[in-house]
């Protein structure tokens, strides 16, 4: 049987027209009691490598941040998770769609089969999959799968399954929407690695069709890892107060350590050698992670350039951010490129990719 490729056609993205990076910078440092840590917070957010987060949040009537004192936030008890799941039910269509739109600028999505989403920021049902199906105008018959709570790495999970669609189906045409809304999660705290971990997150969506159509990255071989003993690094906790995220300062190391592994860094590269890797997507999760794969890999300079890109102009969107990487590395020939994301897990997941046609 002839081998079906399927391909990334084409990739879009979205982000809300609020940009809040600033203004949580200010409202973090003035929470923190101890001087020291508002001047060590100062100074790790202005090496963070971000320069813009935005948010669905709307301004105040007076122009002014989810954080001031008539913003979403602004009250003396930050609101529960009731209102900041109502918040997700009513904006991460309009993003979502926003994203589709954009995409369909780009690519000609008639006879959509299946449509997967991912997006582990809220939760909704009917889930945001029939909200924006509807809405959209796919017809009932549309095979949906909706990849929840996942976190960075969803991205992979549901390219891999419009892989496994498409390679079964090969007259299938497969609509994929990461959507997420971290900034609907700050959290009350006035602690240092938690307010540092808050300070990575803003919101954004990404829309991409996959097809038998030779056009765009052909994704290869998925793979997926866990890095042993690392469960507790990353985590969401659902609270009366949003999802909490717990991020570790101890993950670029565990990162570091686990690609200095050679069956690792095969299972990454599909026993290439690094160095024969023309096109490294990264998740931009933090400034500090890519630094650590970038170091461990001995990768060139620049070769992350995309993923330093995408985390200086937005932030990192969770499973969006892979995504917006790849709308970039879909503008340049790539003869052997790895698309690669970390997660709760602590795991490791992605694949190869080449373009065609």
């Amino acid at each position: 049987m002839q081998r079906v490729d399927a391909c990334l056609n084409a990739v879009a993205t979205a982000v809300p027209t609020h940009d809040i990076h600033a203004a949580f910078i200010d409202w973090a440092q003035r929470r923190m009691p101890e001087r020291r840590d508002a001047i060590l917070f100062r100074r790790m957010a202005d090496r963070a490598g971000i320069r813009h987060r935005w948010s669905v949040l709307p301004p105040t009537a007076a122009g002014g941040s989810p954080v001031a004192s008539d913003g979403f936030y602004g009250g003396s008890r930050l609101p529960g998770t009731a209102e900041r799941m109502e918040s997700y039910a009513e904006t991460a269509p309009i993003l979502g769609i926003a994203a589709i739109e954009a995409l369909r600028e780009r690519a000609d999505l008639s006879g959509i089969t299946h449509f997967v989403v991912a997006s582990c920021t809220g939760f909704v049902a009917p889930g945001i999959d029939q909200i924006i199906a509807r809405a959209i105008g796919l017809p009932p018959s549309t095979e949906r799968l909706l990849v929840g709570f996942m976190g960075c790495y969803a991205a992979v999970a549901a390219l891999r399954s419009a892989r496994h669609i498409v390679r079964s189906q090969p007259e299938a045409r497969v609509l994929v929407l990461c959507v997420e809304l971290s900034t609907l999660h700050l959290s009350d705290t006035v602690e240092l690695e938690p307010l540092l971990a808050m300070l990575q997150f803003g919101d954004g969506a990404a829309a991409a069709l996959v097809s038998a159509d030779p056009q765009g990255l052909a994704i290869d071989s998925p793979f997926a890892t866990t890095l042993p003993d690392s469960d507790q690094l990353i985590r969401w906790n659902i609270t009366d107060q949003g999802f909490v995220m717990h991020l570790s300062g101890e993950v670029p190391g565990r990162i570091a350590a686990g690609l200095a592994d050679p069956d690792f860094v095969a299972t990454l590269t599909g026993g290439h050698d690094p160095q024969a890797i023309d096109a490294w997507a990264v998740h931009a999760g933090g400034r500090s992670i890519l630094d650590s794969v970038e170091r461990s890999l001995s990768l060139p300079r620049g070769a992350l350039a995309d993923s330093r890109d995408v985390l200086e102009s937005f932030g990192n969107m969770s499973s969006a951010t892979l995504m917006f990487v790849l709308e970039r590395t879909l503008q340049r020939r790539v003869e052997h490129g790895v698309a690669l994301a970390f997660g709760p897990g602590l795991a490791a997941e992605g694949f190869a990719f080449r373009s065609v046609g």
